[in-house]
Formats: structure tokens, C-alpha cells, sequence
């Protein structure tokens, strides 16, 4: 019994290494994924910028043909 133990005990301690291994992809991959969107969030402020220079209306045309949903 006591051998059934000590196996289940290994058992257990390395599914928890295995998941605690898997969060710590999952939250690289999350930090990544937040990254990549500031930065695609700055560069449409910097075209939107860019355009509204160039030529104001077109931003209008812009943002209301936009099929983001409202947050």
C-alpha cells in the first residue's frame, strides 16, 4: 500500500510540474500576444494620423464603414 502511494504521490507531482509548465507558455504567449497588440494599436493611430492629415473626410469615411464591434 504504502508503495501505491509513494507512485501515486510521483504521479500527481509531475502532472502539476507538466500543467504548471503549460501556464507559464500559455502566460509567454499571452504577454507576446499583448505586445503584438499595442503595437499594431500604435501603428493604426499613427496611419490614422497620417490620413487625417492628408485628408480629414477620408477618416470619416473610415470610421463609419469600421465593423469593429463597440466595447
Amino acid at each position: 500500500m504504502a508503495a501505491f502511494r509513494t507512485n501515486t504521490a510521483k504521479v500527481w507531482r509531475e502532472e502539476a510540474e507538466a500543467q504548471k509548465e503549460r501556464a507559464d507558455r500559455l502566460a509567454g504567449d499571452l504577454a507576446e500576444i499583448k505586445a503584438r497588440l499595442a503595437r499594431i494599436e500604435a501603428e493604426n493611430a499613427r496611419l490614422i494620423q497620417i490620413l487625417t492629415s492628408l485628408d480629414p473626410a477620408r477618416l470619416a469615411v473610415v470610421r463609419l464603414t469600421d465593423d469593429t464591434p463597440e466595447a
